[in-house]
């Protein structure tokens, strides 16, 4: 069964952003919470080392070595956490001066999940103190149309831009702020067909729009949609898939066995997937430990994000597992939508990343590769 892997990528791992500049110093990277991670209790793996160390993803050098081990091993995709706020854009040097500038850019496609969410000062964070919001996830009407504008104009013509079923695909991960953004759903789904016919008139095709659901907020700040099942079909949807585990199961110890978060994800997952009106892609996470976002002199907790439980136990095999188990959730899907979305390609603060590391080398992507059926690049079978 051929399937279409995405893994999403979190790019802070750039110095220059303007943003982090003028908060954090301008040769700040997230890299720096990764290398000051320290073991909050007895047995924890931190901190992470980066087997490639500690590159900067807007060097299109850089980039290439990312492209090149990921299309060899079975991503198909990488889907961007992109970030436009009212004031502007934000850590899209990966992909602009990274991804797109990189000499082997063609060996896969790329695309947008436009992570509409708060950003909160948790870089880190402090036990017991609210993050203050830096920014604002919502956004007015009139900026909604100049990120539309631009990236139409600027991504969707792109050689690489991905397209299912010949649709350029554009992911939103907040829809609560997606509402706040119009005062409600009959103004956010037109300007969602603003966006589709925009998109037509500027020659790139019909716009696959895919919402991310999640039944349980992690960031401070997120709520829970109401009714979205219904949310996702009101507003024109025409995907859905999740980003990460722990938006729908809950981690009842510090460590959680991972085997037992995927067995309660998938059972979430074919409810969800029978309740929605559109597709719904299944995701894969590979763990999941933000404690790298929390302050070194503070004491661990699990309070809140980032002091939360963790899933332990997760190794590669175990993710080649997980990956062979979403099988009957994709044999649901027409042909040209089996996809699974994977968490993630790069989030090294939060535990859950195929990139290489000196505990499991390319372990994961290896695994990831045996599920594919895969030799050489382009030999694709199924997922088992």
């Amino acid at each position: 069964m051929a399937t279409t892997v995405a893994a999403y990528y979190f790019g802070n791992y750039h110095p220059g952003d303007a943003r982090n500049a003028r908060q954090k110093g301008p040769d700040w990277t997230e890299w720096k919470l990764v290398r000051e991670a320290k073991p909050r209790f007895p047995g924890h793996r931190q901190p992470r080392v980066p087997l490639w160390g500690y590159g900067d993803e807007s060097d299109p050098a850089v980039m290439a070595r990312k492209i090149d081990a990921a299309a060899d091993h079975g991503v198909d995709v990488f889907l961007f956490d992109w970030y436009a706020y009212e004031d502007g854009f934000f850590l899209d040097g990966a992909l602009d001066r990274g991804f797109l500038a990189a000499p082997n850019r063609d060996r896969m496609k790329f695309a947008l999940m436009w992570a509409n969410h708060d950003w909160t000062d948790i870089h880190p964070a402090r036990r017991g103190v609210r993050p203050a919001r830096l920014y604002p996830g919502a956004v007015t009407p009139a900026r909604f149309h100049e990120i539309a504008d631009h990236v139409i104009t600027r991504y969707f013509p792109h050689p690489a831009y991905w397209r299912v079923e010949g649709r350029p695909y554009f992911s939103i991960y907040d829809l609560n702020q997606f509402l706040a953004s119009f005062g409600g759903v009959a103004a956010a789904r037109q300007a969602l067909e603003a966006f589709r016919s925009h998109a037509l008139m500027a020659g790139v095709g019909d716009i696959h729009l895919n919402a991310v659901a999640w039944g349980k907020p992690i960031l401070p700040g997120e709520r829970v949609p109401v009714g979205i099942e219904d949310l996702v079909g009101d507003l024109g949807f025409d995907s859905a898939t999740s980003y990460v585990w722990v938006h729908h199961v809950s981690l009842p110890e510090l460590v959680t066995d991972y085997d037992w978060v995927r067995d309660r994800y998938l059972e979430q997952a074919q409810k969800l997937a029978a309740r929605l009106k559109v597709p719904y892609y299944p995701n894969v996470s590979i763990g999941w430990d933000p404690s790298p976002r929390c302050h070194r002199d503070d004491d661990y907790g699990t309070e809140g994000y980032p002091f939360s439980a963790t899933i332990g136990g997760d190794t590669p095999a175990r993710f080649g597992e997980a990956l062979r188990r979403v099988e009957p959730l994709l044999e649901t899907l027409p042909p040209a939508q089996r996809i699974v979305t994977v968490n993630s390609w790069n989030e090294w603060t939060e535990g859950s990343y195929l990139e290489p590391d000196t505990r499991h080398g390319m372990e994961y992507l290896e695994a990831l590769r045996a599920t594919r059926g895969r030799g050489e690049r382009g030999e694709r079978g199924g997922m088992g």
